[in-house]
């Protein structure tokens, strides 16, 4: 065990997928595994082990925002040997290229600015496995997903007074979304030499004002959840 994750070594699959809700995870799991089973409850952080298409793949929930996502990842690499990580999360959208309930490749990630609170280097300019982020927009076109790949932004700041204005620098940029965690993925990946890839599903547009409601939230991410798993399947 590690202090977070009560599950044993053998527990993960090589290849896990990361949500940050752990109704997402246990949803997930059900739905799109064959015959899974949860190996980490510590703390409420769902963890499940399944096999999708005949090869084996783990999900495992990781809260909210950069610290807590780099206390679970740190875990699954440093002790239970996992090799890739795939984030299914949620992000605001900054452009219209990233719409309302779409979906969005992180191609690049970039910090908002010092707002974000983060150090460390981690708001370093990072990108995901080349080989992950090919295959993730092939089987995108084959599957008929709709999605968007470019530059992201991460910050560890959700509410903050400044409105919609403090997107202004990100939105020259041609950044399409933002999101709490991808910043850190990509970072501690390249740490342990291991593959990483950010998919996210827009739940708020931070130009329109749109929101989704978070009892639609589930099925809103089954394209983002059916793209992972085949580039887990494909990849592994």
């Amino acid at each position: 065990m590690t202090p977070h994750i009560e599950a044993g070594r053998g527990d993960y699959a090589e290849t896990v997928l990361l949500p940050g809700d752990p109704e997402r995870a246990q949803w997930m799991a059900e739905r799109f595994l064959e015959a899974p089973r949860c190996v980490n409850r510590r703390r409420g952080a769902l963890g499940f082990t399944g096999r999708f298409r005949g090869k084996p793949v783990s999900i495992q929930t990781t809260g909210i925002g950069v610290s807590s996502f780099l206390i679970y990842t740190h875990e699954l690499l440093d002790y239970h040997g996992v090799k890739t990580l795939i984030r299914t999360g949620t992000c605001g959208g900054l452009s219209e290229a990233a719409p309302l309930r779409g979906m969005v490749i992180s191609s690049e990630v970039r910090a908002e600015g010092p707002i974000s609170g983060q150090v460390f280097g981690l708001y370093q300019p990072a990108g995901p496995d080349p080989a992950l982020h090919a295959l993730a927009l092939r089987r995108a076109a084959d599957l008929g997903i709709a999605c968007s790949a470019g530059l992201t932004i991460c910050s560890d700041v959700f509410h903050h007074p400044g409105g919609r204005a403090r997107f202004d620098e990100p939105r020259a940029l041609g950044a399409l979304a933002v999101d709490m965690e991808t910043s850190a993925l990509y970072r501690i990946a390249a740490q342990f030499c291991a593959r990483a890839l950010s998919l996210l599903t827009v739940v708020d547009h931070i130009v329109t004002d749109e929101l989704t409601d978070y009892s639609e939230r589930q099925a809103l991410f089954t394209d983002m959840t059916r793209l992972a798993l085949e580039v887990a399947a494909e990849s592994s």
